[in-house]
């Protein structure tokens, strides 16, 4: 008969070990759980998954449940770090690995394409070749530019041109309604805001201005095959603008997600003027602070350019006097070359992690594109 208590110790003392003490599949700390099956140990976020793959994966608590001699010398023979050898063998550069703090259908795709698909043991190559084609096309719903309907566009993604065009009729042949140059790319799910497990938000810099396209797809696999096609297709590109550069230095700028996210009240450039509750989105690789009337705008009202202190840019929790017709109390000052902006937030909270934003992009010394980037703002005020 097993020693239940014998085995939960060497369990316990397993997990401890550095390849098992963050969860294989999103890295998350000391994971309670383990897959007996792939002899792995995982999160509670991601056992939940693994208990959906019944005939691949089975999980039991480490810490609660029972274990059998025999399933404790699995685990002992294997473990994360062996795992990974063979069902991440063959990631493509590109593939994002999603962590803890990614959202659900990140982490579930992740998953199901190690372990269901296989798709990255080292014999399996069908499906790196269909992320990373010339052409990627299929449909997805799209939010309309000036209305909270989402209707059915077909998409069509070519590393030929590097472009992503979207058409309102299903026959190709007709002009399409858009054409985005993936120079100009970025992709990062945003379920809550478009209010779709699934929900993608697109952006490209269209005349210098922002544009947002919000997606979703009812099929999981479907929507982060999208996100990862758009990634292959900026590797691709990246690699050829930038022939030196190592790969590592380019996976950085296949997507990204805002620093920061949010509504605050804004004043305008008297500070008399009546404050407006706008939604703010802090893009900090390239310096810009975007603000829309919702969070599901399709362009930009208007961008703030945050260069560094050196060139006299700051910021600070503070509440000049003066101003008038702000609902909200906690306020963030923040002072530019140009001018002070006035930023009010409901809760102090939310101030302070906003300050701390700011502070960062402040911080980081200014590049050779971001003195471009200010300069073709100060060209549009």
């Amino acid at each position: 008969m097993a020693n239940w208590d014998r085995n939960k110790n060497i369990l316990l003392e397993l997990v401890k070990l550095p390849n098992n003490s963050r969860c294989a599949d999103c890295c998350a700390p000391d994971p309670d759980w383990a897959s007996f099956k792939l002899g792995i140990f995982v999160c509670l976020n991601c056992s939940g998954t693994h208990r959906n793959l019944p005939a691949i994966s089975r999980i039991k608590s480490i810490r609660l449940d029972n274990w059998d001699d025999d399933l404790v010398q699995f685990m002992k023979a294997n473990g994360n770090a062996a795992a990974r050898n063979i069902y991440e063998a063959s990631v493509p550069v590109f593939y994002y690995t999603p962590q803890h703090q990614d959202c659900t259908v990140l982490k579930e795709q992740w998953i199901r394409a190690k372990y269901e698909r296989r798709e990255f043991t080292a014999e399996s190559t069908p499906f790196q070749r269909t992320y990373a084609a010339e052409v990627y096309e299929g449909s997805l719903w799209k939010k309309g530019k000036d209305n909270k309907h989402f209707l059915k566009r077909r998409f069509l993604l070519s590393q030929k041109d590097f472009t992503l065009k979207y058409f309102t009729k299903e026959d190709q042949s007709k002009m399409p309604k858009a054409v985005i140059a993936v120079k100009d790319l970025n992709a990062v799910f945003q379920p809550e805001k478009i209010g779709h497990m699934h929900g993608l938000q697109i952006s490209y810099v269209q005349e210098d201005h922002t544009r947002n396209l919000f997606v979703y797809h009812d099929n999981g696999q479907e929507i982060v095959s999208w996100f990862n096609a758009i990634r292959a297709a900026r590797f691709a590109f990246l690699k050829m603008a930038f022939p030196g550069a190592n790969e590592s230095e380019l996976v950085p700028l296949l997507t990204r997600s805002y620093q920061k996210e949010g509504y605050m009240e804004k004043t305008g450039p008297m500070h008399w003027e009546l404050f407006k509750k706008r939604w703010f989105i802090l893009n900090s690789k390239d310096r810009k602070l975007l603000y829309f009337k919702t969070p599901l705008d399709a362009v930009e009202l208007g961008v703030i350019f945050i260069g560094s202190e050196s060139h006299g840019y700051s910021v600070k929790e503070c509440l000049p006097r003066g101003t008038r017709g702000n609902k909200w109390k906690c306020g963030v000052t923040m002072d530019t070359p140009d001018r002070q902006f006035i930023f009010m937030c409901e809760q102090e909270r939310e101030q302070k992690e906003w300050v701390a934003a700011f502070q960062k992009v402040i911080a980081r010394p200014m590049l050779p594109q971001d003195y471009a980037t200010e300069a073709s703002l100060r060209r549009r005020r």
